[in-house]
């Protein structure tokens, strides 16, 4: 049975999940420049303030990417382009974040889904900036649908597993602290019987750091 703490120390760089090394030193970088700067107390302040911290750490550590081939655009979608990668073994995401408040959600939701979905982790390969837009680029394993998925399904597994259900496709695990979102066809499909969740939206609930 998972415990919060296990959780907790995945979120702090404190616990191993697969590729997380890159992503937990981001996150860390980051709030400890929260923390320093607390005169930024207004929303988009902050939001602004943590965007040129995150840039600083990008270039003072060589983690931007290359423009990727178009030539292997598959989709795309409100928060991501998807392009094939490796003869479609691997896929790769530009995700702007667009979902997240900030980006350190954006960083949490990939620790979670790596540790909760360690076959389908999301290996994080740096940043882009298309016209000036910032963007994580991810790759992770593609996966080749074998049938349509059964929603009922995806509620039976979470709610085996302690989660439950908010409303239509959106969940929450009250004694792990967290959300999961967005659960549809698109972002949670089945293969040889098995449900493959290959885009996540999680998200920590506000007494995530509470006893």
């Amino acid at each position: 049975m998972l415990e919060k703490h296990e959780i907790r120390n995945i979120i702090s760089g404190n616990g191993k999940v697969g590729h997380g090394e890159t992503i937990q030193a981001i996150t860390s970088y980051l709030r400890r420049k929260k923390a320093s700067d607390p005169k930024f107390a207004e929303y988009q302040q902050q939001k602004q303030k943590e965007e040129q911290d995150l840039r600083d750490y990008i270039e003072n550590n060589n983690i931007w990417t290359g423009s990727p081939d178009e030539s292997k655009y598959l989709a795309e979608g409100a928060e991501q382009r998807i392009y094939a990668d490796e003869d479609l073994a691997f896929v790769v995401k530009i995700n702007s974040g667009v979902f997240y408040a900030f980006w350190v959600d954006y960083l949490n939701n990939l620790l979670l889904h790596n540790f909760f979905f360690p076959h389908l982790a999301y290996q994080f390969l740096g940043f882009n900036s298309r016209n000036d837009v910032l963007e994580a680029v991810v790759r992770q394993p593609f996966v080749r649908t074998d049938e349509a998925t059964d929603l009922t399904k995806v509620r039976a597994f979470l709610e085996s597993n302690g989660f439950i259900r908010k409303k239509e496709n959106d969940y929450y695990h009250p004694n792990l602290c967290i959300i999961l979102e967005d659960l549809h066809e698109e972002n949670v499909l089945t293969k040889e019987g098995t449900l493959q969740f290959v885009d996540t939206v999680f998200y920590l609930m506000p007494n995530f750091y509470l006893e």
